[in-house]
C-alpha cells in the first residue's frame, strides 16, 4: 500500500498535466503523510538534494554550452566536419554526425545540439538534395551522442542519483567509447542509405580554405582538450573543469569569433538561469522522492521481484532495457535518472554489474527515449526546426532506432566498451 501511495499519487498527478518536478514533491509529501513522517524531514531533504558541491557543474555547463551554441560555434565545426568527411557520397549526413560529434562533447546536451547544427545543416542537406525528413532524423539520432560524450550533464545527475559514490570523472572517460560507437554506427547506416538512394556527393574543400576553416575550429575543439585534460591531469576536478569551460567559452566568443554582442549577454545568462532552476527545483523534489522510497523499502522490493524472476545477469540487464525504453517514451530523461537510479543500482551491483556501466546503459537507454514521442524533447525540437510533423520524423528515424538497438546490446552486454577507459585512467 506504501508503494501506491506513493507512485500512484506521483502518476496521478503526472496524468492531470502536474510538471514532472512538482509532481516529484507533491507525491514526497502524500508518501510522507501516509507513513506520518514529520514533513520538516521532507523540508531537510529538498535543501540537501541541492546542497552539493558537484552540482555546481550543471549551471557551468549549461552556460558554456550555451555560449558556444549562440556565439557561432556550431556553424565553425559544421564547416571543419565539411573538411574531414563532406566529399564523400551522402557526405552532409556524416558532416552532420560528426559535428555533433564536437559539439556535444562541447555542450553536453542534445537539445542544444540538436537546435544548433539542425538550424544549420537540415536547410543546408535539403538544398543540396537530401529528403527533410532523413535530414532531421540524421540530426535528432546523432545528438544523442552528447549524452555519452563528455562533458554530460546527466552523467552528473547519474553521479548524484547514486549517492555520490560514482566518480564523475570515471563516468566522463566511460562515456567516450559509447559516443564514438554511437557515432560511428550512425555513420555507417548513412553510408548504406547514402548508396542506395543514390545522394550526392559533396565537394573537396581548397586547401587553403581548408586550413582557415581548420584554425577557426581548433578554438572551440580546444575545449574538450582543457576540460578532459585538466580532470586526467588533476589541475581542477569534473565540477571546477565546468568553469574553465565557461571562461574559456566566454573568452573564444567574444575575443576570438566575435560573432556575439555584448547586449545580448544579460539575455543568454538569463536564459540560463531559468534552465538551471528547473533542473534544481527537479533535483531538490526528486531527493525527497527517493528518500521516501527508500524508506517505504521500495528498492530492496524490486530488487527481490526482480531476483525472483531470474539469477541471470542477462536476463535481468534485458529486462531493465526494456524497462527503461518503455519508461523513457513517457517522461524526461533527468526525473528518470533520478528516480530510477536508487532503486535499480542495487539490483545490478548484485548482480556484479559495475555502477560506471550502469550508468551508461541508463544514459543509452533513456538517450534513445528522447527521440520516441508522446515525451521526446529531442524529436521536439528536430521536429521544429525542420518545420515538420513528429509522425513524419518518427518514420524516417526507424532505421536509425535499429542502429541504436544495436549500440545498446553492445554496450549493455560487453562492459569493456564502457569501462576500459576509466580503468585505465583512474586505476
Amino acid at each position: 500500500m506504501d508503494t501506491l501511495v506513493l507512485l500512484g499519487s506521483f502518476f496521478v498527478l503526472m496524468i492531470v498535466g502536474v510538471p514532472v518536478a512538482y509532481a516529484l514533491g507533491l507525491a514526497a509529501l502524500a508518501g510522507a503523510m501516509w507513513i506520518e513522517l514529520p514533513l520538516d524531514a521532507v523540508m531537510i531533504q529538498i535543501a540537501s538534494g541541492v546542497n552539493k558541491f558537484s552540482l555546481l557543474a550543471i549551471p557551468f555547463f549549461v552556460l558554456a554550452g550555451a555560449i558556444m551554441a549562440e556565439g557561432g560555434m556550431s556553424r565553425r565545426l559544421v564547416a571543419f566536419a565539411g573538411v574531414l568527411v563532406g566529399f564523400i557520397r551522402g557526405g552532409l549526413s556524416l558532416v552532420n554526425i560528426l559535428a555533433s560529434t564536437f559539439f556535444g562533447a562541447i555542450s553536453g546536451s542534445s537539445v542544444a545540439d540538436t537546435a544548433s547544427i539542425g538550424s544549420v545543416l537540415i536547410p543546408e542537406m535539403e538544398r543540396k538534395g537530401y529528403p527533410r525528413d532523413f535530414s532531421t532524423a540524421v540530426t535528432v539520432s546523432g545528438s544523442v551522442q552528447a549524452i555519452l560524450i563528455p562533458p554530460s550533464h546527466n552523467a552528473v545527475i547519474y553521479s548524484l542519483a547514486a549517492g555520490g559514490g560514482v566518480s564523475i570523472g570515471a563516468l566522463f572517460m566511460a562515456g567516450v567509447f559509447p559516443g564514438l560507437l554511437l557515432g560511428l554506427t550512425l555513420a555507417i547506416l548513412c553510408l548504406f542509405i547514402a548508396r542506395k538512394r543514390q545522394f550526392p556527393k559533396g565537394q573537396v574543400i581548397p586547401l587553403r580554405e581548408a586550413l582557415k576553416i581548420s584554425v577557426e575550429a581548433l578554438w572551440g575543439l580546444a575545449t574538450l582538450v582543457i576540460i578532459l585534460g585538466g580532470i586526467l591531469t588533476g589541475v581542477f576536478t569534473a565540477t571546477e573543469s565546468a568553469s574553465i569551460a565557461v571562461l574559456w567559452a566566454f573568452f573564444v566568443t567574444m575575443f576570438v569569433y566575435r560573432d556575439y554582442k555584448w547586449s545580448e549577454l544579460p539575455k543568454l545568462v538569463h536564459r540560463t538561469a531559468k534552465t538551471v532552476s528547473i533542473v534544481m527545483i527537479l533535483i531538490g523534489f526528486a531527493a525527497s522522492f527517493g528518500y521516501i522510497m527508500t524508506l517505504m523499502q521500495i528498492p530492496l522490493k524490486v530488487t527481490t521481484f526482480f531476483a525472483g524472476l531470474s539469477d541471470n545477469r542477462y536476463v535481468i540487464l534485458l529486462m531493465i532495457n526494456v524497462l527503461l525504453l518503455a519508461l523513457g517514451t513517457l517522461m524526461d530523461m533527468a526525473p528518470l535518472i533520478l528516480i530510477l537510479t536508487p532503486i535499480l543500482l542495487p539490483l545490478v551491483t548484485k548482480l556484479g554489474v559495475d555502477p560506471v556501466h550502469f550508468g551508461m546503459i541508463m544514459m543509452v537507454n533513456l538517450g534513445i527515449g528522447l527521440l520516441t514521442p508522446p515525451v521526446g524533447a529531442v524529436l521536439f525540437v528536430g521536429s521544429a526546426v525542420a518545420k515538420l510533423k513528429i509522425e513524419t520524423v518518427v518514420r524516417a528515424l526507424y532505421p536509425f532506432f535499429g542502429a541504436m538497438l544495436l549500440v545498446l546490446a553492445m554496450i549493455t552486454y560487453i562492459p569493456a566498451i564502457s569501462l576500459w577507459l576509466p580503468q585505465l585512467m583512474f586505476k
